[in-house]
């Protein structure tokens, strides 16, 4: 991609730059030992998921919904994005990509053998109408027994803790020859119960000024997590802190799940009960 189409892709952002361009995500968030797939498979098989059939939720460029693919899982990755979805069936075949708003969506009641929710995909549900709609959607796309399992940042985390909030987060990378500049600030709003970014993009050599773009994660306390689950049939079988594909330091092979719930990552494994 040219110096000047780049600069076009940024000016043209409505969203966000890096999910409205999955080449440029990847970029920036490399994965090359595909710690989240490998993570969410160790979860699928040590909890006990009862077949191969997956619904990969917020699959995003489809990375993790191959790595499930090769390791021999029937896979459906879904997302809003439709250029996340054409990236995936690009560069990582093997699964089936669907577009899917995970607030409400409908794949099939019974269809699958687990649900997988990454990189904090459930926290863009922001209200409890679109919690609720989310966790209901994946009770009715699991078969009894299935599992649902999903990542994402703590809640908790932010209970006298401003580490995360006192210094704006400074990043550069260079894709394609053009050096992309990032200023991250994050702010809690408490009465949205969302944890509010700014992010504001700069290219090296562009004088046309800066990009600001904002987005929100909804806050979601490990209680008040299992009280929601437990609402929509599921028994909750693992909830902590850590280590996960996003922690430091993060998971490897062989690590077992934490005893505790309070670092700045969440991790829950949960079982569905009976007919939803």
């Amino acid at each position: 991609m040219s110096e000047n189409r780049v600069r076009t892709h940024v000016r043209q952002a409505a969203g966000n730059l890096l999910t409205d361009h999955p080449a440029l995500y990847e970029a920036r968030f490399p994965d090359p030992e595909r710690l989240a797939g490998r993570w969410a498979e160790d979860c699928l098989r040590r909890y006990g998921a009862p077949g191969p059939r997956v619904l990969d939720l917020g699959c995003g460029t489809g990375r993790d919904a191959a790595h499930l693919h090769a390791a021999g899982r029937a896979v459906v990755g879904a997302d809003l994005s439709e250029a996340m979805l054409a990236h995936a069936r690009e560069h990582h075949p093997g699964p089936r990509y669907v577009p899917a708003d995970l607030r409400s969506f409908s794949v099939g009641d019974g269809c699958f053998d687990a649900v997988v929710c990454l990189d904090s995909a459930l926290l863009y549900c922001h209200t409890n109408e679109d919690l609720h709609g989310c966790l209901a959607a994946c009770r009715r796309a699991l078969a009894p027994g299935g599992l649902l399992v999903a990542e994402m940042r703590n809640g908790a985390y932010f209970l006298g803790r401003t580490d995360l909030l006192d210094a704006p987060a400074r990043a550069a990378f260079t894709w394609e020859g053009v050096t992309y500049r990032s200023v991250t600030t994050l702010r809690v709003d408490r009465a949205a119960q969302l944890l509010r970014r700014t992010r504001v993009w700069t290219l090296d050599g562009d004088s046309s000024g800066p990009v600001v773009q904002h987005s929100a994660w909804r806050l979601l306390f490990p209680q008040e997590l299992r009280g929601l689950l437990a609402g929509h049939g599921f028994e909750v079988l693992g909830l902590y802190d850590g280590p996960g594909p996003r922690t430091s330091p993060p998971w490897r092979e062989g690590d077992a799940p934490a005893a505790t719930a309070d670092g700045d990552r969440l991790h829950v494994v949960a079982r569905a009960g009976g007919a939803a």
